[in-house]
């Protein structure tokens, strides 16, 4: 690895700004190339080519996607479908056609079946379809899973697929039609204490149970990935753990110093109630995603409080 000189596609996205701190600690600045969609449209075969040929990488780190919130996911479904759709198979034959020595690929937990169950393991990738509202995305994204074997099979391209759990940290997306559940309530609770409100009203009864994952405990594992693993067999990254909406609600409530009301809209869906990731293969392998949903909590207000007001709208930087 320390020849190799390492590639990360979107460099500047919310996960991607953590990998490539990872990477750098590992490897050395200069080892490291970061590259976004400012230096290379990657939905032209042709950039995915030159980019390769340009940086001269042995390693990919492929992050890039076209990604969103729910109703951006509803609205514009063949977007997602037909950009991330690109992205996967432009990247794995440009990889073959160069003759990349690895390629490191990540998708989502919401590719997994919308009855998939609890706690998912990677064996129930392809037991149904997945959450009808982000097929788009979750269809394209999972496509990287056969790329990963169908390109293994006849060129030998080692790539590996990891599956990071519900994300959160600095760098996230904190726009208001786009953002997750943990930067949605952080900017809701900052911005409804700013404005002297009392109340705030959150969807469902905060009854449902999800499994999050600190963006900088993801990251810190890719590099092991590069250097010790060599199966398309894909991994959940994730920490396994059960944290309900309510609880985190109200953990971040308390972490923001907010001493108003949280309403429950029960008119409102609570949408799949349990969604825990099975990490039994990552563990197997001696890894976890170790930092306490507390302490990631507050380096993400923290990061947030201090950069809001840099963004006209929400936060994306």
């Amino acid at each position: 690895m320390k020849d190799q000189k390492v590639l990360c596609t979107g460099a500047t996205g919310f996960l991607g700004r953590h990998v490539v701190s990872a990477l750098q600690e590992r490897y050395g600045e200069s080892n490291v190339v970061s590259v976004s969609s400012k230096d290379y449209n990657l939905l032209n075969f042709s950039d995915c080519q030159k980019m390769l040929v340009d940086t001269n990488p042995g390693i990919v780190v492929h992050l890039a996607a076209y990604s969103g919130g729910i109703g951006a996911n509803r609205k514009y479904p063949a977007d997602f479908f037909f950009k991330n759709s690109l992205f996967v198979t432009n990247m794995f034959e440009a990889a073959a056609r160069f003759g990349l020595k690895k390629l490191v690929y990540t998708m989502g937990g919401c590719s997994y079946p919308a009855k998939a169950t609890s706690p998912i393991d990677e064996s129930q990738m392809w037991n149904g379809y997945p959450q009808q509202e982000s097929a788009g995305y979750s269809v394209a994204k999972k496509m990287g899973i056969v790329a990963s074997e169908s390109y293994r099979q006849q060129y030998g391209l080692n790539s590996v697929v990891l599956i990071p759990g519900n994300l959160y940290g600095e760098y996230d997306n904190f726009r208001t039609e786009e953002s997750h559940v943990v930067p949605a309530m952080v900017r809701r609770y900052f911005e409804t204490k700013q404005r002297g409100e009392k109340s705030i009203t959150m969807w469902g009864d905060g009854s449902p149970v999800r499994d999050f994952a600190y963006a900088g405990d993801v990251a810190k594992l890719i590099p092991w990935f590069l250097e010790n693993y060599d199966s398309s067999e894909p991994v959940n990254i994730s920490s396994g753990t059960e944290t309900s909406i309510r609880y985190l609600a109200e953990t971040i409530k308390e972490k923001m110093g907010w001493d108003g009301t949280i309403e429950w809209d029960t008119s409102k869906p609570n949408g799949q109630m349990v969604k825990i990731f099975d990490v039994k293969r990552l563990n197997a392998l001696g890894l976890s995603c170790d930092t306490p949903l507390s302490e990631g909590l507050d380096r993400t207000i923290k990061w947030f409080e201090k950069n809001y007001a840099a963004a006209s709208d929400g936060l994306r930087l």
